[in-house]
């Protein structure tokens, strides 16, 4: 049967009643027919009753929408964005925050049980915030002009489908990002370009002294006229932010406005200074509105004092920072620590963390690019013997490094992940080496979502 029609018959069918259960790892409520088949249903939580329209049919489970809610969970809120329910973007806004990061700590205790067969000897208290809203730094916004409907559309993508969601503001971005998206909207609709805009990157920084504090990136498919350009520069200029433009791969990125000064960005860590710079100074970290950065700047700055906590850098020690990108744990690490390693794949961002290292003043840290899913043993820094190592690996996971960590000498590692499950596997291959599963905890990296930022402690004990 032909997809449309399947859905045109599910939606014809009557509603159901139903009682959740449970969550998914992917925060959706869980519940049994009476015929004992499960249905895994979009906005309900444990506990409640609600009716519910079926949208996806199998022979093993059912999806389907709430349409009414009978019976609430103490745990449901009012969603602060007007359009949860139709964006994609954070599913979970029906939840209170603590209840979120409560239901993330249980992901990370069933994915570490379920792949590893391990559970920390010592829970970490979540780190939180209180800031739920506001405090997405960069996102990526898609662009898609409608021609039958004559409309732009900037946003993110439905829930649950391909189409671009019909918003005006983003609550969870940061503010200066969220509330310019009717104004965004309104400067690519008036583009003779408008329909081969794809999308736009947007980056905010700290708002510090000779740094732009905002960067949007226009990836365009035809070369854009000179009226849509200085558009666009006029936009940015008049809000003070950076203008750049993508007219084809990462590599074709270049800055159009200011015409002076770098193509930077930065952000302010006020916890760690240079032994030799002013007491209270901090590090300033800039980077490329391209780089990868954290997007939540209060739980970065949180994340990097817990890690250094953590690992404990002493300043007879020499540490080791894999995956490093351009140096968001190694600078911190550096102004405790007597030497430490930086270790990435990407060569720009080696090269952005030398630019902050000199910065900021640091000659006891160095960089290296190379592969880390490679063998890197011959390579010279790999040979230095390392007191400590910290670990954030991409989703991917590091399990390609684990069994070289015993051979560095590290008789202590923290591991920061942005995935529960190649942790979880990660950590089951750490056990193998040796390494006890010390301490763990999540995160409250991207409030209101089903993303697990969290972050374990393992020591050597044999």
């Amino acid at each position: 049967m032909p997809r449309v029609r399947k859905k045109e018959k599910l939606r014809a069918q009557p509603p159901l009643d139903l009682t959740i259960d449970r969550l998914s790892h992917e925060g959706r409520g869980i519940a049994q027919r009476e015929d004992g088949k499960l249905v895994f249903v979009d906005g309900a939580l444990p506990g409640e009753q609600v009716t519910v329209q079926v949208t996806f049919s199998n022979k093993k489970f059912d999806e389907a929408q709430v349409v009414s809610v009978q019976y609430a969970a103490a745990d449901r809120v009012q969603p602060p964005c007007a359009h949860f329910g139709v964006c994609g973007g954070c599913s979970l806004q029906h939840m209170a925050p603590p209840a979120q990061i409560a239901f993330k700590q249980s992901v990370l205790a069933d994915h570490l049980r379920h792949f590893g067969g391990l559970s920390p000897e010592t829970w970490l208290a979540p780190l939180t915030h209180d800031a739920a809203v506001g405090y997405r730094r960069k996102a990526r916004l898609g662009v898609r002009y409608v021609i039958k409907k004559e409309k732009l559309l900037v946003g993110f993508r439905e829930r649950q489908a391909s189409y671009l969601a019909e918003i005006d503001a983003c609550a969870v971005m940061d503010p200066r990002l969220g509330q310019a998206v009717t104004p965004l909207r309104e400067l690519i609709a008036g583009l003779q370009a408008r329909d081969h805009i794809a999308q736009v990157e947007v980056a905010a920084g700290d708002r510090l002294p000779g740094h732009e504090d905002v960067a949007l990136v226009f990836r365009h498919l035809v070369p854009l006229v000179e009226a849509d350009r200085q558009a666009i520069i006029a936009f940015c200029a008049s809000r003070g932010w950076q203008a750049y433009l993508q007219p084809a791969g990462y590599d074709s990125v270049h800055k159009i406005w200011p015409e002076q000064g770098p193509d930077r960005l930065a952000y302010h860590l006020a916890a760690f200074t240079p032994p030799a710079a002013p007491a209270g100074t901090g590090l300033t970290m800039a980077f490329h509105p391209n780089d990868f950065t954290q997007v939540n700047a209060d739980i970065n700055q949180r994340m990097i004092s817990l890690a250094l906590e953590l690992l404990d850098p002493r300043p007879d020690e020499r540490v080791l920072d894999l995956f490093c990108g351009l140096g968001n744990f190694t600078l911190p690490l550096a102004t405790r620590a007597r030497e430490v390693v930086g270790v990435e794949g990407v060569a720009s961002m080696v090269e952005r963390g030398y630019e902050n290292a000199r910065a900021n003043g640091l000659g006891n840290v160095s960089f290296h690019a190379h592969d880390l899913t490679q063998d890197f043993q011959t390579q010279p820094w790999a040979g230095l013997g390392f007191d400590k190592i910290l670990i954030d690996p991409p989703r991917s996971g590091a399990l390609e490094v684990i069994p070289h960590l015993a051979k560095l000498g590290a008789r202590r590692v923290v591991y920061v992940s942005c995935n529960p499950a190649t942790l979880a596997r990660d950590a089951g291959a750490m056990a193998e080496q040796g390494y006890v599963l010390v301490k763990a905890g999540v995160m409250d990296m991207f409030t209101h979502t089903t993303h697990v930022e969290s972050i374990a402690l393992f020591e050597k004990r044999r």
